[in-house]
């Protein structure tokens, strides 16, 4: 480790007060100045932080954008979630590898570029997309992936390639992004103007408990898709023993196909910010943490500046609005790519310096969250609506959406449909009407919720978005009828393969196994009996998984399984011998060549 290193390490360490909730934030910014965690900062770090060096490597090994060997300085991860290979990310991605000269997973020989496949980005809506280190590329094909290339070489920077700035704060001068909104349905919950501190100032009119009941009132429900009742998870953790609480926003929206957060984090942010605020009043916090997900570090200095102008304006910080002894303040904490983290106690171990590990329930976070203290998780929409509804009341909020879900959802279309994007929407919708507003005339099949939800046929397409029928936290995803559902799941289950923590063997072995066992059907050497085996493996993954990952996570196979029974049936066939069909050796080979770069020379038997 250079000098130079060893120094960094020591000044960043000190600049956090050596906190280890802080070792999050240390690692990546390790990551960025010298390219890597190597193992000689791991020790260094370790030192300097007085922390256990096994608790040190298992971060810095844990997160995907985090790496103990050296990258490339401009490391470009290409999405390969299943929109952006529909959109052509394959072709994409060819063209990077021959214009690089290397293979995914590989760095160029001059240390300049390293090339990756990366889960979801968030840009589903304008795919193929890639980020190249922390600036996003849109609408890629082959030859703005090699031109991409050709001028990096050339020295060109990567704020100077983007020259053409999306719609509303993506032309910011603090975000300059070519990123679009997209939002085609504005609604009255988020997308209508809220003057900063209106809301706010309405709560501290207010007791605490009297903004609870209005939460409770209005009858939100958090949106990210399990629809846990808001004023009630308010409410436990108020009254929760512990002088000392917190307020965490989940800005961590990694499920494929969702990005209606990241227009809310780029459009509303001052609408969210008060509704953590509003949250704080009302539990008795002092202090707000936005966990948001490193794929949109593009956004974290127009956040903070935002943060700070609310600092500026009396909205955080001490005496809010003139309010006598009530404190809140609000810091940013960068993810570093870890699709878990979108569980809420995963979320809180990233929060408090740890790999992403879910952790036990009970205790839940509103009895013992961040750092053992009481602490309310809500995502970034939930918020939003909560500055409304003590805006607007909660009456004006509960005679909008159905009986079981009231207000609006925002929700993010993607896939073979004509107009992708964000649609503010009321509860109750059906999935029909939503399906005409986006334009998908030849909808075969619709993935509610993201991978971890439901695809559902034509036949479901008069069922209602809500919490009580098909719900979801935001993500809606459009198969027309050339597309094979099958193959759809496959990759559904590759991502959760690859996303699981690992922790509890259902979900690191069982999500394996569904995978190949799924697999060897769609390669047709099923037979009958193995749906059965699947659904009932699936069942059990979904049982004794310890967190909502793997009891979700079977999901591609048991709603393909029920909804599209026909696409696995003509795949399979009786095996009246009993005997497996012959053994592929090819196909058994095929990553060992790859590695080695041959062919593997085979004898007859």
């Amino acid at each position: 480790m250079s000098n130079d290193a060893s120094a960094f390490i020591k000044e960043y360490c000190a600049k956090t007060g050596r906190d280890p909730a802080r070792l999050l934030d240390v690692a990546r910014e390790v990551q960025a100045r010298f390219g890597c965690v190597s193992p000689q900062s791991i020790t260094a770090i370790s030192r300097e932080m007085k922390l256990p060096r096994a608790d040190v490597e298992g971060l810095v090994t844990f997160y995907a954008f985090l790496s103990t060997a050296p990258k490339g300085r401009y490391v470009i991860r290409l999405c390969n979630d299943v929109v952006d290979m529909m959109k052509g990310a394959r072709d994409v991605g060819e063209a990077f590898s021959r214009e690089l000269g290397i293979k995914f997973g590989r760095t160029t020989a001059d240390g300049l570029f390293s090339l990756e496949w990366t889960p979801c980005i968030g840009m589903s809506d304008q795919a193929p997309a890639a980020l190249i280190n922390e600036t996003v590329f849109t609408h890629l094909d082959g030859d703005k992936a090699r031109r991409i290339v050709g001028e990096l070489r050339r020295g060109s920077t990567l704020e100077g390639m983007v020259d053409t700035f999306g719609d509303g704060n993506n032309a910011h001068p603090l975000v300059r992004s070519m990123v679009m909104n997209n939002i085609r349905m504005r609604g009255p919950v988020i997308f209508s103007d809220l003057q900063p501190g209106s809301a706010l100032k309405k709560a501290l009119a207010l007791s605490p408990a009297e903004v609870i009941r209005d939460i409770k009132t209005s009858r939100l429900r958090g949106r990210g898709g399990a629809g846990f009742p808001t004023g009630m998870k308010w409410d436990f953790t108020r009254q929760a023993e512990g002088a000392e609480k917190y307020v965490l926003c989940n800005a961590d929206e990694g499920e494929p196909g969702t990005f209606k957060d990241r227009v809310i984090l780029t459009e509303c942010p001052h609408l969210f910010l008060e509704g953590m605020t509003i949250a704080g009043y009302a539990i008795g916090a002092r202090k707000g943490i936005i966990y948001l997900r490193g794929e949109y570090a593009y956004l974290r200095a127009f956040l903070e500046k935002t943060i700070q102008d609310r600092r500026d304006s009396g909205l955080l910080g001490r005496g809010i609005c003139g309010k006598a002894g009530f404190e809140f303040d609000i810091r940013v904490q960068m993810g570093a790519g870890a699709y878990v983290c979108g569980e809420e106690t995963s979320l809180i171990s990233s929060c408090e310096g740890s790999r992403g590990d879910p952790k036990n329930r009970p205790p839940f976070p509103a009895q013992k969250g961040f750092l053992g203290r009481p602490t309310v998780v809500n995502n970034v929409e939930t918020f939003a609506c909560a500055a409304r509804i003590l805006d607007q009341g909660p009456g004006w909020f509960a005679n909008m959406g159905s009986n079981g879900s009231p207000g609006t959802k925002l929700l993010s279309v993607s896939g073979d449909c004509r107009r992708p994007g964000v649609y503010e929407v009321p509860f109750g919708i059906k999935l029909r009407d939503f399906l005409r507003m986006a334009d998908a005339s030849d909808a075969a099949a619709v993935q509610v919720g993201g991978p971890s939800g439901q695809m559902v046929g034509p036949a479901d397409f008069d069922r209602t978005i809500c919490y009580d029928d098909l719900a979801t936290g935001g993500s809606i995803i459009v198969f027309d009828s050339k597309r094979d559902v099958l193959e759809i799941a496959s990759a559904f289950m590759e991502f959760f393969v690859e996303e699981s923590c690992g922790f509890c063997t259902p979900c690191r072995v069982g999500n394996f196994l569904l995978k190949q066992r799924l697999d060897k059907v769609l390669s047709g050497r099923g037979e009958p009996s193995d749906l059965d085996a699947l659904r009932e493996l699936a069942e059990t993954v979904r049982f004794a998984s310890r967190c909502g990952f793997g009891q979700t996570s079977p999901n591609p196979i048991l709603t393909t399984l029920k909804n599209f029974r026909s696409a696995y049936e003509k795949r399979v066939k009786p095996n009246p011998e009993r005997i497996e069909p012959s053994f592929d050796i090819r196909a058994a080979l095929a990553d060992a060549e790859n590695i080695t770069g041959r062919k593997s020379v085979l004898f007859p038997a």
